[in-house]
């Protein structure tokens, strides 16, 4: 069953935020703090209050989320909020299912949709369960529960039998999830992110790609050990405070950007602070950190999927490994180098991520 779903939050829950942001206290920073040094600046989350306090209109940024058709469908007792454009035009179009990550959401998507649907695809991108406007899960759920979830939408809901599958982030296990355990209804899937544990036998080349990885995870990865194991003591602090929350992500969002250091080269502040906002206005702050606990139990995949990938590596993005390692457990088709964009590539460069993954799946249409 499906559901027209448009976005309307109500104004207690907008009050509650406005009070937070307005009665937010910043702290101190070292006196040797620059270049976001020991984390997120002191300095811009002081500017970054005060403009969300004095500034910021959800008005307008929720009319921007509701510009695209959405909907609601039931799923394993969850409600998942998905966006779904049809292909533009006369032609049939190719459907595709893409699939945000931590700490994004569905608002990543909404200039690349048209783009795609423009190009002759059926843009359908869901809420992950506990993120955005999905409904989220009792306790933590894993990616490849979310995966059959996701194949329930397409197949059962939507009336597809073949698709492909395009993600980063949460949404690259997603995606990886559907094309290992579905391989039936995927014809293909794409990834703009990809991490890989490594493995033995290395090559010169893959054993300092992964002595490197863990170096930079030892440091850059150190919030997720957190979500992963004590997610519930972080969820529970940064649920009450919606600034708090914007210190612990936009550190990630700077980082992680192709902004060369200066985070409003990506991204405006009111696209971080809707990005945000997405989190807060449903109270899912907690319900999205749950995630990441599912690394504990979540079940091993296949040591190869013969399902196409595709692979665009862009520059402000975790250095994925050599594709030599990656062929040992990928069908690679495409192995592509993009010109400028990072982690959030959809939201960074809307236009180079729809042309592509058009590009990619062009093949399918």
């Amino acid at each position: 069953m499906i559901e027209e779903f448009e976005i309307d939050i109500p104004r207690s829950r907008l009050d509650w935020i406005a009070r937070r942001v307005a009665d937010a206290y910043i702290g101190y920073a070292p006196d040797d703090d620059s270049d976001w040094k020991y984390g997120t600046d002191a300095r811009y989350l002081s500017e970054f209050r005060d403009y969300w306090r004095d500034s910021y209109d959800w008005s307008a940024a929720q009319a921007a989320l509701n510009s695209h058709p959405q909907f609601i469908s039931r799923i394993d007792g969850i409600d998942i909020h998905f966006y779904y454009l049809r292909a533009t035009g006369d032609a049939k179009g190719y459907p595709l299912i893409l699939t945000h990550g931590w700490p994004g959401s569905v608002y990543e998507f909404l200039e690349a949709m048209p783009l795609l649907a423009a190009l002759g695809y059926d843009v359908i991108v869901p809420s992950l369960p506990g993120y955005g406007f999905s409904g989220r899960p009792a306790r933590p759920i894993t990616t490849s529960a979310i995966a059959d979830m996701w194949h329930a939408l397409m197949t059962d809901v939507l009336g597809y039998t073949r698709f492909g599958a395009q993600g980063g982030d949460w949404g690259a296990s997603v995606s990886i999830a559907l094309a290992d355990r579905h391989p039936e209804s995927v014809d293909a899937f794409h990834l703009n992110y990809l991490f890989h544990r490594g493995g033995k036998d290395l090559t010169p080349e893959e054993a300092e790609w992964q002595k490197a990885g863990r170096k930079r995870f030892a440091v850059n990865g150190s919030y997720s050990q957190q979500q992963q194991h004590r997610p519930q003591t972080l969820g529970l602090a940064l649920a009450d405070s919606p600034i708090g929350f914007a210190a612990w992500v936009l550190e990630k969002y700077r980082a992680w950007s192709d902004c060369s250091g200066d985070i409003e080269s990506s991204f405006t502040k009111d696209e971080l602070i809707t990005s945000i906002m997405t989190y807060l206005v449903t109270d899912n702050v907690q319900s999205a950190i749950w995630l990441y606990n599912s690394l504990s139990f979540q079940p091993a995949g296949s040591d190869r999927i013969e399902v196409p990938m595709g692979f665009a590596q862009f520059p402000g993005e975790t250095p994925p490994p050599p594709r030599s390692l990656a062929e040992r457990r990928f069908n690679i088709a495409r192995w592509n180098e993009m010109p400028r964009g990072g982690h959030f590539a959809a939201w960074e460069e809307p236009g180079i991520y729809a042309e592509e993954v058009s590009s990619f799946f062009r093949k399918w249409q």
